[in-house]
């Protein structure tokens, strides 16, 4: 693989910590996970949004933020890192789930963060519809994550794919999963190491896998 900070990034139940760990193992790279777990506000946002979204966000963009930095600073993303999460998603939900005020002190945040991280050389995007990613969430039975609506979901997804499509920073691969299974069928992974092969220009590149 010829990029060596590669970002798996998706919605909410795609599989982003799975494939992750995935190509991390065969290709001996360093792993950076989320820690959603450790983010208290989590299980109160999805019962209260609008009381819970701030605190959530904040912390979420705080914990990413002192992750990646200390991964930069340790000089980790040597030869390989691949990790689960991009650092602009911070902002992505941020618009989706913050009132705008309350978005404004957010960005002036995020902008300031954002300026001492580095930027992904290979972005993988894991595009699957609504309807799968409710399957995989009722699947992986994450108690707070039920109440998730298909509203909720395509929103985000509309905010990812937006931001994806305008940006012009790094090579972006959308990989359309809703009818594949990657963990559980090797000939559909394999084809997703085959396309981490090639080299591909700044901008949107998509597949669908079969």
């Amino acid at each position: 693989m010829h990029y060596k900070f590669v970002v798996v990034e998706g919605n909410i139940g795609v599989g982003k910590t799975t494939l992750s760990s995935m190509l991390a193992k065969d290709y001996n790279a360093r792993l950076v996970l989320e820690k959603f777990e450790e983010n208290p506000f989590l299980p109160k946002f999805y019962k209260d949004p609008e009381k819970n979204a701030f605190p959530l966000e904040l912390f979420f963009m705080a914990e990413r933020y002192h992750q990646l930095k200390k991964e930069k600073e340790q000089d980790l993303f040597q030869p390989i890192t691949i990790a689960d999460y991009f650092f602009m998603k911070s902002k992505l939900f941020a618009q989706n789930n913050l009132q705008k005020d309350e978005q404004q002190l957010f960005n002036s945040l995020f902008e300031i963060m954002l300026s001492s991280l580095p930027k992904p050389d290979l972005l993988v995007y894991l595009y699957a519809d609504v309807n799968r990613l409710q399957q995989n969430i009722k699947n992986r039975g994450r108690i707070f994550e039920q109440e998730i609506t298909n509203e909720y979901l395509q929103n985000i997804q509309d905010r990812y794919l937006d931001y994806l499509r305008k940006q012009s920073n790094f090579p972006v691969l959308i990989l359309d999963v809703s009818n594949v299974n990657f963990k559980e069928n090797e000939k559909v992974y394999l084809q997703i190491k085959e396309l981490l092969k090639n080299t591909y220009k700044i901008g949107v590149h998509q597949f669908n896998l079969t």
